[in-house]
């Protein structure tokens, strides 16, 4: 299954300064226990902004260029990352950024979405508005820090 998971402030702010513009813990816990085992496909500044392979994960990085990505494997195409899905025994996680999201949008069959509750007014990298229309809500889970967890499943057709 391809999965998409993303941070979200109440703006729709996912980025500032090539980083997240926040540090929950819980977040961070959570992104992590679900990735874990898991399959995560991000673009190339979130490659550079996390600065090494997350471990215990396979980290595909997409690139148009040649990448070096370090313990992880660069692929130049959507193609080639939905090619890949049909070989792996594991879920795929688009983790960002921003174009890497819109790129996947049609395929991504499922939405983790927390909700980080403040507004990033400095802010240079959001998600777009209605990013999960077509999709229902099926599960909530609150986190610390009055963090909540979305999870959205694409709507049948």
């Amino acid at each position: 299954m391809i999965i998409g998971i993303v941070a979200v402030a109440e703006n729709l702010a996912i980025g500032k300064d090539g980083k997240l513009p926040w540090h929950y813990s819980a977040d961070l816990k959570f992104f992590k226990e679900t990735t874990t085992g898991n399959a995560i496909v991000m673009g190339s500044n979130t490659w550079r902004s996390i600065g090494k392979a997350l471990p215990n994960r396979l980290n595909i990085v997409l690139s148009r260029s040649a990448i070096s990505a370090e313990n992880g494997v660069t692929l130049h195409s959507k193609a080639d990352v939905v090619s890949l899905v049909n070989y792996l025994n594991c879920d795929v996680f688009i983790i960002g950024g921003a174009s890497i999201f819109e790129l996947f949008d049609d395929v991504i069959e499922k939405w983790f979405v927390t909700e980080i509750p403040i507004q990033v007014e400095d802010a240079d990298v959001f998600m777009p508005k209605g990013f999960t229309d077509g999709f229902e809500q099926r599960d909530k889970v609150e986190l610390e820090d009055g963090l909540v967890v979305y999870t959205y499943f694409r709507s049948k057709l």
